[in-house]
């Protein structure tokens, strides 16, 4: 557990138009099968928007709600899944300069889905480190689009939505207290997202679009279905027990859960009877009509949470993560008071 106190000072999400899954079935894009086993009914599709502007506007919501002025932040860390817009480039900086401005340390978390629960780990040991440091913004932004990546297809069994998130924290106030954060490694399933392919010398160097499935079969060929799935709910299991303990809390004690937007079917086996987890205290029904979010997916749910009234003083929220390498994550949120942004 890291040291000193955190709090969550402002949220932000932006996301662009949805597109109903049932279109995407009628016109070929998306297979009748995976809509049938996600229930996903919409996702979020960004026609021009590259994912560091969308972080960036959404970054832009979260100090204002924050009342955040640039020499408040002492750190910049953004989080992502797919390609950013450019090689050999920075987003973390472009999001500095698009709703920042300041010069702190920008920097970029590259921990694919898991990005945005690492990034706020991350920002916790880094404030707690120096006393003067007060505040962190962190965003993540994906858009998963063509030519390189399907967001219907890449990855069988979750649907990819666009958008950006962000959130502030601070060392000394906010609206809620991050009251524990854990985060557990499994790198010997890596390979389950590279397979058996040889490392390439450019990107696509294997195939011309993102497909995860293959490495999957290949990797589970290899080590087997069992002993993998024995290790991933290992894992689970002790990400969610380190950070309840740390947060002097049980399951029990829990109000709302924030998933990761996998798709109904992975959500079944993975959250709700893994650990008894009814969909109604969930952020399932909001996360089917948006799609995965790449890193996103805990921070857009928890300011849908807030921003929607659904969570009020005392209540204790737990902010799952999961992305490939493999790692997960968990944080206990509990609420203090009632943003004054809320009801805007």
């Amino acid at each position: 557990m890291n040291g000193g106190e955190l709090y969550i000072r402002g949220t932000g999400t932006w996301l662009p138009p949805a597109e109903r899954v049932a279109d995407a079935v009628a016109d070929g894009r998306c297979d009748a099968a995976v809509a049938r086993a996600t229930r996903m009914e919409s996702v979020t599709v960004s026609a021009a928007e590259a994912a560091p502007e969308m972080a960036a506007r959404a970054a832009r919501v979260a100090l204002d709600r924050a009342a955040a002025e640039p020499g408040d932040i002492d750190l910049v860390l953004h989080a992502s899944f797919y390609y950013q817009g450019f090689d050999l480039w920075a987003p973390a900086s472009y999001v500095q300069r698009a709703a920042v401005g300041n010069q702190c340390p920008a920097m970029e978390v590259r921990q694919v889905s898991n990005g945005g629960m690492a990034a706020l780990d991350l920002a916790w040991a880094y404030l707690a480190a120096d006393p003067a440091r007060a505040c962190a913004l962190l965003t993540t932004g994906d858009r998963f689009c063509p030519p390189g990546f399907d967001r219907w297809r890449s990855d069988p069994g979750t649907v990819y939505g666009d958008g950006g998130t962000a959130l502030v924290v601070s060392r000394h106030s906010g609206f809620a207290r991050v009251r524990s954060i854990a985060t557990v490694s499994v790198p010997g399933l890596e390979g389950m997202h590279r397979g058996d392919d040889p490392f390439g010398p450019a990107p696509f160097s294997h195939r011309t679009v993102v497909d995860l499935e293959a490495h999957k079969r290949d990797f589970l060929a290899r080590h087997g279905v069992s002993p993998t799935i024995a290790r991933v709910s290992a894992a689970q299991e002790a990400v969610v027990k380190q950070a309840l303990a740390d947060a002097g809390a049980g399951l029990g004690d829990i109000d709302r859960f924030v998933l990761p937007h996998l798709g109904h079917r992975r959500l079944h086996v993975a959250y709700f009877a893994k650990f008894g987890i009814a969909a109604e205290d969930s952020t399932w029904e909001w996360g089917r009509t948006v799609g995965h979010l790449g890193a996103g997916d805990p921070f857009a749910g928890f300011d849908h949470l807030v921003a929607g009234g659904r969570l009020a003083a005392g209540d204790l929220c737990l902010l799952f993560g999961v992305g490939a390498g493999f790692s997960w994550s968990c944080a206990v949120v509990e609420i203090l008071d009632t943003p004054t942004w809320r009801a805007r």
